[in-house]
C-alpha cells in the first residue's frame, strides 16, 4: 500500500496530462502523415507516451488515496481538472508545426527523465528508467525531421520556421517553478526546471541552427495550463479523448 503524499500525486498528474494529452494529439496523424513510415513512427511515440501517462496517471492515483485509478484520472476529469502545459494540446496544424512541437517537448523530455532516474521517489525513478530511454528516439525522431524540412526546399523551409514561431511561446510554460516544484526539488523528489531550460535550449539551437532556421524571439509567454487553464483546442481534444468512457460508464471490454 502506497504511502499517501499529495505533493508527489500532484506531480505525476502534471507529467501524466503532459503525456495522455501530446499522445492523443500524435494519433490526430493516424493515416494523415507524409508517409507511411511515419504513420508507424508517429503511432509508436503515442504508444511510448501512452505507456507514460499510464504509470504516471497510476502513482499519482496511490498517492492521492482517494481511490481513483488511470482511468478514472484520464476519462473522469474535467478540461479545469488537467494540468498539462499548454503546448502538448495545441493544434497539430501541418506537419512542420507538429515536428517543431516535438522537438522542443522531446528536447524538454529528454533531461527532466534523465534527472528523474535519480528521483528520491523510487517509484517515479522506476518510471523514469524507461521513459529516458524512448525520449532519446523522440528527441532523434524530431530532430531528423526539423533539419529535413528546415533545410530542404524554400517551401518547406518556410513552412519549418512558421511552425516553430507559432508554437515556441508556449515553450517557457515548460520551466515554470512554483510552491509545489519548489518542495519537491527540496526533497530531491523533482527535477529543478531551472537546470533543465538551459539543457533545453542548447540542444533546440543546435537543431535550428543545423536545419537553417531561426530562434523566435518574442515575449509573449502564455502559460496557465499548469493551473487548469486551456486553449480552446483543448475541449474538442478532450471531448474525443473521454467520449466512449463516459457514453458507456462501467463497461467492461
Amino acid at each position: 500500500m502506497a504511502v499517501q503524499d499529495l505533493d508527489v500525486a500532484a506531480y505525476c498528474l502534471r507529467l501524466g496530462d503532459d503525456a495522455l494529452v501530446l499522445a492523443q494529439r500524435l494519433c490526430e496523424w493516424a493515416a494523415r502523415s507524409p508517409q507511411l513510415e511515419e504513420d508507424v513512427a508517429l503511432m509508436n511515440l503515442a504508444l511510448d507516451l501512452l505507456g507514460q501517462s499510464r504509470s504516471l496517471l497510476t502513482l499519482a492515483g496511490e498517492r492521492e488515496g482517494a481511490g481513483r485509478d488511470e482511468d478514472d484520472l484520464a476519462f473522469l476529469r474535467d478540461e479545469p481538472d488537467f494540468v498539462n502545459a499548454q503546448l502538448m494540446e495545441l493544434d497539430n496544424g501541418d506537419f512542420g508545426r507538429t515536428m517543431a512541437r516535438q522537438l522542443l517537448v522531446s528536447a524538454w523530455s529528454l533531461p527532466l527523465w534523465d534527472a528523474l532516474v535519480t528521483s528520491t521517489d523510487p517509484d517515479l525513478a522506476a518510471i523514469a528508467g524507461k521513459a529516458v530511454k524512448e525520449v532519446a528516439y523522440h528527441l532523434d525522431h524530431a530532430r531528423s525531421w526539423v533539419v529535413r524540412l528546415g533545410d530542404g526546399t524554400e517551401e518547406s523551409h518556410r513552412r519549418m520556421q512558421a511552425g516553430l514561431d507559432e508554437v515556441w511561446p508556449y515553450s517557457f510554460e515548460l520551466f515554470e517553478s512554483d510552491d509545489l516544484l519548489q518542495r519537491l526539488v527540496e526533497r530531491g523528489v523533482a527535477a529543478d526546471p531551472a537546470a533543465l531550460q538551459p539543457i533545453w535550449l542548447a540542444t533546440v539551437s543546435e537543431v535550428v541552427a543545423e536545419a537553417t532556421l531561426s530562434l523566435p524571439e518574442t515575449d509573449w509567454r502564455p502559460a496557465g495550463g499548469r493551473r487548469g487553464t486551456h486553449t480552446e483546442a483543448f475541449g474538442y481534444l478532450l471531448a474525443e479523448l473521454q467520449h466512449l468512457h463516459r457514453s458507456h460508464p462501467g463497461v467492461s471490454w
